[in-house]
């Protein structure tokens, strides 16, 4: 064997590697999704069954299952999720260029810092809810979606996988809350804030995007508020409670910055009306704004009540 690096130093060099894979292992998750959710579609427009609702003349032809409102509802889910991984994914790799390029210390000071805070959350969003998207796909396809014959269920379980190497999911919501969050005294999520307020004062008071803007302030802000009441918890000497639900904190702020992203994406669309594609992605930005973001709102309740029945649940009534 080879030495790498100094001695006694082999910890950070790991993670030094393992940080980067853990970006990559988001950048997997979303890629499986995605070429699931592309097979689906196809499937969508060419699979015919069924007639619309309020078409009651056995004569007519059947139509293509794009044409019913819970396919289409399981595709723009699937789109919300993978592309906003997607934007996830490419916001650490531009802080990576930049903690590698930027010419003053600042910049790669406060690049290192948001890249420390986005790594758990770009590992276990996209290998969590970009899941569910290939669970999506499978539903779409029906049971065909469930056999070998098509290509869906085997996207799912490449996709199983990375919720659990390169760090399971649970251990980078720990990351997240314990060491990201409370590690530097809340700097780094204040940073990230700061950036995010950046964009909600760009985009207040839009025609059609002031909307998201207020969501998404609305959701900064309890973002702040239970991060703030989590670390005073941690503080009086409640640890395990203040890690208890740790994956929730990481869903509620992972939802949040993934709204950011599809606020961004919005405010470049909205410059393209009239196109069909950037039409589209006003349209899945509504969506996760409408039915997504609000997750997050529940999901503070829980942590705010410090909600620990899971692991007060006595070990001999299991």
């Amino acid at each position: 064997g080879w030495l790498l690096g100094e001695p006694h130093k082999g910890l950070r060099y790991m993670f030094q590697m393992m940080n980067e894979a853990r970006i990559e292992v988001g950048i997997a998750a979303t890629m499986s999704a995605h070429a699931a959710y592309l097979f689906a579609l196809d499937y969508a427009h060419e699979r015919k069954q069924g007639r619309h609702p309020d078409d009651r003349d056995p004569e007519s032809q059947p139509i293509a299952i794009i044409e019913h409102a819970d396919v289409r509802r399981m595709l723009v889910q699937q789109r919300v999720y993978i592309e906003g991984a997607w934007a996830l994914c490419a916001q650490c790799a531009a802080l990576l260029d930049e903690m590698a390029t930027a010419t003053d210390e600042v910049s790669r000071t406060e690049a290192r810092q948001l890249i420390d805070l986005l790594t758990p959350i770009t590992k276990a969003w996209p290998s969590n809810w970009c899941l569910k998207a290939n669970e999506l796909a499978i539903q779409v396809l029906g049971g065909y979606g469930y056999s070998r014959e098509y290509p869906v269920e085997r996207h799912y379980r490449d996709n199983r996988l990375n919720a659990i190497h390169e760090g399971t999911n649970g251990i980078q919501a720990m990351d997240l809350l314990g060491r990201k969050v409370a590690g530097d005294g809340g700097a780094a999520l204040r940073l990230l804030l700061a950036r995010m307020s950046k964009d909600i004062e760009r985009f207040d008071g839009h025609a059609d995007l002031g909307e998201f803007a207020s969501a998404l302030s609305a959701a900064a802000e309890r973002v702040m508020s239970v991060s703030m009441a989590l670390s005073a918890a941690a503080l009086q000497g409640e640890v395990r409670k203040f890690l208890a639900n740790a994956p929730t904190y990481l869903d509620m702020v992972g939802h949040t910055v993934v709204a950011w992203m599809w606020l961004r994406m919005a405010g470049i669309a909205v410059e393209h009306r009239g196109d069909p594609y950037y039409e589209g992605k006003l349209t899945a930005c509504r969506f996760f704004f409408r039915w997504e973001l609000p997750h997050t709102e529940v999901w503070a309740g829980i942590l705010l009540a410090m909600e620990a029945t899971p692991y007060d649940h006595a070990l001999d009534t299991f």
